[in-house]
């Protein structure tokens, strides 16, 4: 009988180089604390993950991690889902990573449906480069690459995610760790594609007005709020106060989950079983005429 892990069981021993008071600290905890509600042990999981402060996290998991190039979190963590069906997959990285150089990959990996859990820590600013804008920057924000304030509009990621189709498309903070870490397992139970937005605040060249104690007194609870997180269009009117408002929780769950593509794949592999070569006389096909 296999005995009951724990938050501790997927802490590595590389200690976080973050900057004291980083939100990614919480995320951390919350991430370890799902992990240890579902059961699986490390071996059974990857975690794959971007450049960026936030993308040092697989390391600081027990779990197999893959720290990818810039952007490419999910097209590995999908090469993975589809190679080992059987493995619990998990991508992670920053707004510039999922968003600026990765953004075109998020569409994709929503319409295919493969059952991975991404969590974006969206601080709306480059930390890890010294604080340059990100695609979730606000308008008028003043960073190094922006010092009379940024004349660009930020990137939407939950309506980007809720446009794109995916199931389960969440927001929390490392303010209310408890919660965030549900959601996390929550978004790992759902069987299918689900994004988790979390506000992780940079302590150090984030805005004031984002850290941990303005957002805890920020924050409003979607279920307080008695948003019913199957309705689609609440959740589109929700997700456009983003960068104005800071809701938690749900914000849109499928109610019947659509198959995933790594279960479509395995029907038609089963499917077409019996017409497959075998595999020595694949090569039998290029052979010169």
């Amino acid at each position: 009988m296999q005995a009951t892990l724990q938050a501790k069981d997927f802490k590595s021993d590389l200690k976080p180089i973050w900057c004291p008071g980083c939100g990614d600290f919480g995320v951390l905890s919350a991430i370890q604390r799902a992990l240890a509600a579902i059961g699986r042990p490390p071996h059974e999981i990857a975690f794959v993950s971007g450049i960026g402060c936030s993308s040092r996290i697989p390391g600081y998991t027990t779990a197999y991690g893959f720290n990818t190039i810039h952007g490419r979190p999910l097209p590995i963590a999908q090469g993975i889902k589809l190679a080992k069906p059987e493995l619990l997959v998990l991508a992670a990285g920053g707004d510039g990573d999922g968003f600026s150089i990765g953004g075109g990959h998020v569409a994709h990996v929503v319409r295919r449906n493969i059952d991975i859990t991404y969590i974006v820590m969206d601080n709306q600013i480059y930390g890890l480069t010294k604080g340059q804008l990100s695609p979730t920057s606000p308008r008028g924000l003043k960073s190094v690459t922006s010092p009379y304030g940024s004349l660009e509009g930020p990137i939407n990621p939950l309506l980007s995610v809720l446009a794109y189709g995916a199931g389960y498309v969440a927001q929390g903070t490392p303010a209310d760790m408890a919660a965030l870490a549900k959601l996390i397992e929550d978004g790992i139970r759902y069987p299918g594609f689900a994004f988790i937005n979390v506000q992780s605040p940079c302590i150090t060249y984030g805005s004031v007005d984002a850290q941990l104690k303005q957002q805890k007194a920020a924050m409003q609870d979607l279920r307080a709020l008695g948003h019913d997180s199957s309705n689609k269009l609440g959740a589109y009117a929700l997700a456009e106060e983003y960068g104005t408002k800071l809701y938690t929780g749900v914000f849109y769950r499928k109610p019947v989950a659509e198959p995933t593509m790594e279960g479509l794949a395995a029907e038609r592999h089963a499917m077409l079983r019996e017409k497959a070569l075998p595999k020595s006389d694949i090569l039998k096909l290029f052979a010169p005429a």
